[in-house]
């Protein structure tokens, strides 16, 4: 097991910046660096360094879907450990897939899955189903909570 790297200054206030208030233009490391006091070479070499490091994991905007047309649900399946991979690579098959994690649970492995229909939702939960064998609980929200969350560095 390998320790996080060590994030200086600059890296932090990149971070700071990048999470919430990611500038939507042609050159948008370019605007960072000068937010940060960087040069956007410096601000790209930083921020694929920390993808390489595992500390970026994506960057990308977020939507709200239902506004968009969209439904969701959250997913969950109990994968005895030796079938882990290969439902994993079933369910990441699919690009309605928004992220899927580990629980200390029964059921062990958790998913969200958006469509643009109900029906479409639901023919890929049995395709995920019928693929990998394992039966795929869908718990829908009846009301949604959306939080802002930053992580400041």
């Amino acid at each position: 097991m390998s320790l996080p790297p060590q994030l200086d200054d600059l890296d932090k206030a990149i971070l700071n910046e990048i999470q919430s208030h990611f500038p939507i233009m042609t050159r948008p490391y370019e605007e960072v660096g000068r937010r940060v006091g960087a040069s956007e070479v410096e601000v790209i070499r930083r921020v694929q360094a920390m993808c390489d490091a595992g500390v970026i994991r994506r960057i990308g905007a977020n939507f709200t879907s239902r506004k968009l047309g969209y439904t969701s649900t959250l997913c969950a399946a109990s994968v005895p450990p030796e079938q882990l991979g290969n439902f994993v690579e079933v369910v990441n098959r699919h690009p309605g897939v928004t992220h899927n994690y580990l629980r200390r649970h029964r059921y062990n492995v958790w998913f969200t899955l958006i469509a643009e229909s109900e029906d479409r939702l639901n023919r890929i939960l049995e395709e995920i189903s019928k693929a990998s064998g394992m039966e795929v609980l869908s718990l829908p929200a009846y009301e949604v909570f959306k939080i802002k969350v930053d992580f400041p560095v």
